[in-house]
């Protein structure tokens, strides 16, 4: 009977442990999770924060019920303390008992997942700055909102931007600080940012854009802590860190090959440079295909995909990864932004020659009783012509268009390509030329003059 480990049970894990069971139910899968939990959902936190989730434990979607019915040996509350894996064993802890064990395994699984990068700031481990990844972080967050006045967020990705909007909505005033110049800043250029902006500063949100945070200093006499940057100071009643995450591979570190940041490189079947070792989801590498080369980019998409294909090529390389382009949506208040690929601001970081088209036009025709804006960028290859991305913003759900423009890098459409497909036109929907391939076309436009 062949033995297979999986550490770490979060999406790819639980994806990876079904597909496993599914193809081979008489196999012997170990599952090894730290949390009394899994498959916790945690881009909804934020949701929930803000009393938008109709019941928290739907943001769960397997229990540990669930694979054992399905033939898993489940072990939570369990920490793998170490991996062998040329002898192809690997050591665990029981959390509660402290009771230690050994399982020799024919495959080892990695999706250990990420961590929050928590830097070496004066005063970060203070009681009243915390996180916000895990059902416990979520849990605390959402018992702090109920009495809170002030909270500051750091860090104006995906998850402090959708914290700072959901706090400001339930009526708690939020300072939002980054680095970065902008908001979201890795994820859509200025033309789309510079609108989201408007809308936190019409909903009282204090952004202190362009500051570096130095320090976290408690107040005890009133019970806050005050956010030091390299251009002011913000005190509120907590802070939450929401600045990124790295791949929680320690384990494996040196065994099996790596980006230069920890995530696992695999093959296009999943496989590590250790042909019995696996790995997927936040713990490993993926491959962008905008610019051709392996990235780190922590999304749960990627990571029930790439967990999937763990069970479709355990037992022989069969069905190959199709690669990424982190491909992504959010809503902020009323706007409804998508993108998919490169935006310029990440072509430009990555020293790649890349153009931009922008397109602002409503979505359906003046003749219907209502209709919105839509500003739309496109990027592409001046020398191949090849789109390399989207970004979409509007009122209403643009979120389509974001999955369409997936689809077309995946398939290395040209900007023509784009601009020549086959579209419908619904006044309810759109209009005669839909935006995705107005913007194409306009890019067109803008090569051949």
């Amino acid at each position: 009977m062949t033995t297979v480990a999986i550490v770490g049970c979060t999406h790819a894990g639980t994806f990876a442990a079904t597909s496993i069971l599914n193809a081979h139910p008489d196999w012997d899968v170990h599952v090894f999770e730290r949390n009394a939990t899994l498959s916790f959902l945690s881009c909804g936190i934020a949701l929930w924060v803000g009393d938008h989730v109709s019941d928290p434990r739907k943001m769960f979607y397997s229990s540990p019920a669930e694979l054992e019915a399905a033939g898993a040996t489940m072990h939570m509350r369990t920490d793998v303390t170490d991996i062998h894996v040329a002898e192809q064993t690997l050591e665990f802890r029981d959390l509660e008992t402290g009771d230690t064990q050994t399982l020799p395994f024919d495959k080892l699984v990695v999706t250990t997942g990420s961590r929050p990068v928590v830097p070496s700031i004066p005063g970060i481990d203070s009681r009243r700055v915390q996180l916000c990844k895990s059902w416990n972080h979520a849990v605390e967050l959402k018992e702090r909102s109920k009495d809170a006045k002030s909270v500051v967020v750091v860090g104006a990705g995906y998850i402090g931007a959708e914290l700072a909007e959901q706090f400001s909505d339930i009526g708690v005033h939020v300072t939002l600080v980054d680095a970065a110049d902008r908001v979201l800043a890795n994820n859509f250029d200025q033309p789309i940012t510079d609108i989201v902006e408007d809308r936190y500063r019409e909903h009282n949100v204090t952004l202190a854009l362009g500051e570096k945070v130095v320090a976290f200093r408690d107040n005890d006499e009133d019970d806050t802590v005050t956010v030091v940057t390299d251009g002011g100071e913000y005190t509120a009643q907590f802070a939450v860190l929401a600045i990124g995450f790295l791949p929680n591979t320690d384990l494996v570190r040196g065994q099996v090959d790596m980006m230069d940041n920890g995530a696992i490189i695999t093959n296009e079947f999943m496989q590590t440079s250790v042909p019995y070792v696996y790995a997927a989801g936040d713990s490993a590498a993926v491959f962008y295909n905008p610019t051709g080369q392996y990235d780190y980019m922590p999304l749960a998409t990627n990571a029930v995909r790439q967990g999937m294909l763990v069970g479709a090529n355990i037992e022989q390389p069969t069905r190959k990864y199709m690669g990424t382009q982190a491909t992504s949506a959010v809503q902020l208040y009323d706007l409804s932004l998508a993108a998919s690929g490169l935006t310029q601001g990440g072509a430009n970081r990555r020293g790649m020659d890349i153009r931009s088209t922008e397109l602002v036009e409503d979505y359906r025709p003046a003749f219907m009783q209502t209709t919105a804006p839509v500003t739309s960028i496109l990027t592409w290859d001046p020398n191949t012509r090849l789109v390399k991305g989207a970004q979409f913003c509007s009122t209403v759900d643009v979120s389509g268009a974001a999955n369409v423009v997936s689809m077309a890098i995946q398939s290395k459409f040209t900007i023509d390509m784009l601009a020549n497909v086959d579209f419908l036109f619904q006044p309810n929907f759109d209009q005669p030329v839909y935006y995705a391939g107005a913007v194409a076309a306009k890019a067109v436009a803008e090569q051949d003059r």
